[in-house]
């Protein structure tokens, strides 16, 4: 009897070593979710597709976060300040109180009313342009997070007609609950992108750090070329908040769909984006938004001053002579791939 145990125990770690053995192949899942595109790209002993199960957890988030389903959980305290949250909820909402603390408010996901005043929400505005001062007071008043109460797994708010918009950080949130996910199915080298915001593991099919593209848009603003700069990551997530995206103009200022909730006043500064590197891409999709609102001498300062929050950062701007440049901060040069 030994010696047959003996035996099994040592096929079963010969099948074990040669699974291990086998070569990783690259597979890659892509689709559109969260009113965007999504690219999944992992290495595996085999092409066995986990795009279902992809499609799955992103329909799982939508229920809880996004504000295109009308029954979803956000959109149920929306209507009536008062909802049970799921687990997906429960931790976006805690990252972004958490986020509105470290930022004095400059993040703040009781924003909605402002972002929809300034045309950028689900709906259409009822005017188009920058909103009459005395409409930016009134969607002010609804705004702030310490409106917002969290006991157990019940958000309230303690002011009538307080909403909240999650999509300055549901995004990054995803991407990480996909690398979970994958994680979960024995899977350790990945790249995860949703929108822009990404998450990367292990190495990829060369055996090197992932590398991230980093946007430039081109001097007239209108088109932008595909890299600016080569980031390599392991590890880590990125997420880049940008003004080239969703916009309008007036005049000779441009206005963003990033809105400042202290000013009720969307971006119209000379920052073209910010990409931010942090721990996980939760992280880093949380001060994305605060980041380029602050400017790239507060932000910068900002990084400086927290190094807990575990941030680095990359600004591209316009100068006053209309030429593209960059600053960032310092521990982000560790991050540029040099060919």
């Amino acid at each position: 009897m030994k010696m047959i145990l003996l035996l099994l125990m040592s096929v079963c770690t010969v099948a074990a070593i040669q699974a291990q053995e086998r070569p990783l192949k690259l597979v890659a899942c892509e689709g559109k979710a969260q009113g965007t595109y999504y690219i999944v790209k992992y290495l595996a002993p085999d092409t066995t597709s986990l795009q279902g199960r992809i499609d799955s957890v992103f329909a799982v988030i939508d229920q809880s976060l996004s504000l295109y389903r009308p029954g979803s959980l956000i959109n149920q305290f929306n209507a009536s300040g008062d909802v049970k949250m799921d687990e997906h909820m429960r931790n976006v909402v805690d990252k972004a109180i958490y986020a509105s603390k470290a930022t004095n408010g400059i993040f703040d996901i009781t924003v909605k009313p402002l972002v929809y005043l300034w045309g950028f929400g689900v709906t259409k505005p009822s005017f188009k342009g920058v909103p009459p001062a005395d409409s930016i007071k009134k969607a002010l008043s609804y705004v702030g997070y310490r409106y917002l109460s969290v006991k157990g797994d019940h958000l309230t708010t303690t002011k009538k007609g307080v909403q909240i918009d999650c999509n300055g950080i549901a995004q990054g949130y995803t991407v990480d609950v996909l690398g979970r996910f994958l994680e979960q199915q024995g899977i350790q080298n990945y790249l995860v992108d949703v929108g822009g915001e990404l998450c990367a593991k292990g190495v990829n099919q060369q055996g090197k750090s992932w590398r991230i593209g980093v946007e430039r848009p081109s001097p007239g603003d209108t088109t932008y070329e595909p890299i600016q700069a080569m980031v390599e990551l392991k590890d880590k997530g990125i997420a880049t908040s940008g003004n080239y995206r969703r916009f309008f103009d007036q005049g000779r200022t441009r206005f963003a769909h990033t809105i400042d909730p202290v000013t009720g006043v969307a971006l119209h500064n000379h920052i073209i984006s910010v990409t931010v590197i942090a721990k996980d891409c939760f992280t880093a999709d949380a001060f994305d938004n605060p980041l380029i609102l602050m400017g790239v001498e507060k932000g910068l300062k900002f990084i400086a001053q927290h190094p807990a929050y575990g941030l680095e950062a990359l600004y591209i701007y316009k100068a006053a002579d209309g030429s593209i440049k960059e600053a960032y901060s310092k521990g982000f040069s560790r991050y540029f791939f040099v060919p």
